[in-house]
């Protein structure tokens, strides 16, 4: 139940009839409301709980939803979520047609800016604020909001490189906790933490700053006197080299980013200063949570807790657990590193996510975590591969979207030895639309000298592992699903597979299904049904969508009436299109039934909630079989 002051906002407006002297208390409710939502629907934690103070200041200073507010990421807007109209339902966060875990335009007014990836408010900030400019809008306020993570991505470079030169009405607010969702590495990570403890410098500036504030609202002699004031020390700052200065904005800061009155106060005094302006904010990821303030990465989405121990809750089995793909990547890697001395790791921020962090403590010169910057990763990638090494490159599958250049002119241009190993592909739940990695194999599709290649299990993952650092093979693709795969006796001596071979999982003479990756076990399971519904169907695990096996298409062409093929990724340009244009290049007449994801973004839900509305879980492949089978019957007795 929300808090006594808490359950009478419902929106911005209803926040703002409040004194500044009950903002704390506000916070202090808004804070206990997150943990006691988030600990039984399991979300971002961390974040949110981080930026409590901060949220209700932005909210209590601007005119939402006409001034805009831009969340990085999202991971930090569930305070902003529960302030503007969503509290009574937020207990559906990241719940099937329930509500968004990220700020959705389609979702709400006050969400000014759709967003789950990294790195884009300064950009999208910078258009709404240039577009105000257009139409004249002058009064209206535009404010991203960034974690220092983030700025790591070059694209918060390019946004603040164009903002500075065009001196639009700008605010951006940096949330510096110095954490991603593992720690923060890098050169820009100390610069922060060396303006965060210059003494000298946070003197002056405090001081201009107060000034500023006042001289800037007393008319335009004293806003010029303001301005040389600014300019007179200007030189003195460039000596404590601040990057953001150099830029073009104004630097203010570092703050408290958990006094949420001192923040409506330097918000006020900063709104109507006009350019472009950088709020330096120092916050304690987890803040209030004692077990999350201590580990960080681990409360970042720690599933369900019980908010009153802090002991996270696991399902209990008496059967053994298969491993997750991810670990089973960490373990392969670092089996195969200890053997291959040219092998290194790199991965854009996500080690623990990715578990690169296995080797990461084994063979810390030998993996690179370069923030959050997969363009970077892929190129620099590239450079390791021209010189030797083999670079085993781990972003998550809708991550490199991001990097999709540096995919195609540094890597495969070249045709260098790199391998890429995309995590989290197909349907990924509960992060819906944004983290789905859905097109992989579409857009990896279509780049000469990409092989491009997914596991039936956790062995297969292994052993495509091994293979792609056997001889030069140019770039290799791996990809495969978030979550636990089916196996329990899975480390196996490796073997390697034969690149753009499948295999037959099952014979049959009544109809063939084709599968790529972890979705041929529901093929098995639905198999397993129609054999009793004496429906004879052959499997084959096609293993590699590029290049695509030729000598089990032909034979499927020659004896089948009818095929499915299944993959957790789009129909179209994907697996199912792989098969179908070969299929009509040979002039089969085989009638091919097409299952995967839609023509359109999903939202979130239940990874089987997802399977189920995209139409290729075990009960929908029977029907497909069934149907096609009795087309079949049909035709033949006609």
């Amino acid at each position: 139940m929300p808090g006594e002051l808490l359950k009478n906002i419902l929106i911005p407006e209803d926040l703002k009839k409040l004194d500044v002297s009950q903002l704390p208390q506000v916070s202090q409710e808004l804070r206990q409301f997150i943990i006691d939502i988030v600990s039984s629907n399991p979300g971002h934690f961390g974040a949110s709980l981080g930026v409590v103070e901060l949220t209700v200041a932005l909210h209590y200073v601007f005119n939402t939803p006409y001034d805009r507010i831009v969340w990085d990421v999202g991971h930090q807007a569930y305070g902003h979520k529960i302030l503007t109209g969503r509290r009574e339902t937020f207990y559906l966060n990241r719940k099937y047609k329930g509500l968004s875990g990220f700020p959705k335009v389609s979702e709400s007014p006050y969400d000014a800016f759709g967003v789950g990836h990294s790195s884009t408010s300064i950009s999208a900030a910078l258009g709404m604020a240039s577009a105000a400019r257009f139409k004249n809008e002058l009064d209206r306020k535009i404010v991203a909001v960034i974690g220092d993570g983030s700025l790591t991505a070059g694209l918060a470079f390019e946004g603040l490189n164009n903002a500075g030169s065009e001196k639009t009405n700008l605010l951006v607010i940096l949330n510096d906790n110095n954490m991603a969702i593992d720690p923060n590495v890098g050169a820009l990570k100390e610069y922060l933490l060396d303006i965060t403890t210059s003494k000298t410098y946070n003197k002056i500036k405090n001081d201009v700053w107060h000034l500023l504030g006042h001289l800037n609202k007393l008319g335009q002699n004293y806003q010029k006197l303001a301005q040389q004031i600014e300019n007179s020390v200007k030189s003195f700052l460039l000596r404590q080299s601040n990057l953001f200065e150099s830029l073009n904005f104004r630097y203010f800061g570092p703050v408290d980013g958990h006094d949420v009155i001192y923040l409506t106060k330097i918000l006020n005094d900063l709104k109507d200063i006009p350019g472009p302006k950088l709020l330096h904010v120092i916050t304690q990821k987890g803040k209030g949570f004692k077990q999350a303030e201590q580990d960080q990465t681990v409360w970042h989405a720690p599933g369900v807790f019980d908010k009153n121990t802090g002991e996270i809750l696991t399902i209990k089995s008496d059967k053994p657990c298969a491993p997750r793909y991810q670990d089973v990547f960490g373990l392969t890697l670092l089996e195969l590193a200890k053997q291959n001395e040219k092998i290194v790791g790199i991965t854009p921020a996500m080690p623990s996510g990715c578990s690169l962090n296995l080797m990461m403590k084994e063979m810390p010169d030998r993996t690179f975590d370069v923030g959050i910057a997969e363009q970077h990763a892929v190129t620099f990638s590239a450079g390791l591969a021209i010189e030797g090494m083999l670079p085993y490159c781990n972003i998550y599958s809708s991550f490199m979207q991001r990097a999709y250049d540096q995919v195609i002119h540094d890597v495969a241009l070249q045709n260098l030895n790199v391998v890429f190993c995309l995590d989290r592909g197909g349907l990924v739940g509960e992060d819906g639309a944004t983290h789905h990695g859905v097109y992989d194999l579409a857009y990896m599709r279509c780049i000469p000298n990409m092989i491009i290649s997914a596991p039936l299990n956790e062995e297969e993952l292994r052993n495509l592992m091994y293979t792609a650092q056997l001889g030069k093979k140019g770039p290799f693709t791996i990809r495969y699903p978030r979550g636990r795969g089916v196996m329990t006796d899975w480390i196996k001596p490796f073997k390697e597979i034969q690149i753009g071979k499948g295999q037959l999982i099952r014979k049959g003479t009544d109809i063939a299904i084709l599968s790529i990756g972890h979705v041929g076990n529901f093929v098995m399971e639905a198999s397993d049904k129609l054999a009793k519904k004496h429906i004879d169907v052959a499997h084959y695990d096609m293993r590699f969508v590029k290049p695509i096996d030729t000598e089990i298409l032909h034979e499927v062409g020659r004896k089948y009436k009818s095929l499915i093929t299944i993959e957790d990724g789009t129909v179209i340009g994907g697996f199912g299109s792989a098969v179908l244009e070969f299929m009509n290049q040979y002039g089969y007449k085989t009638q091919i039934k097409m299952m995967g994801v839609p023509d359109r973004f999903i939202d979130q839900g239940t990874p089987q909630d997802l399977y189920t509305e995209c139409g290729f879980d075990v009960d929908a492949i029977v029907e497909a079989a069934k149907q096609l089978t009795n087309n079949n019957l049909l035709s033949n007795t006609a």
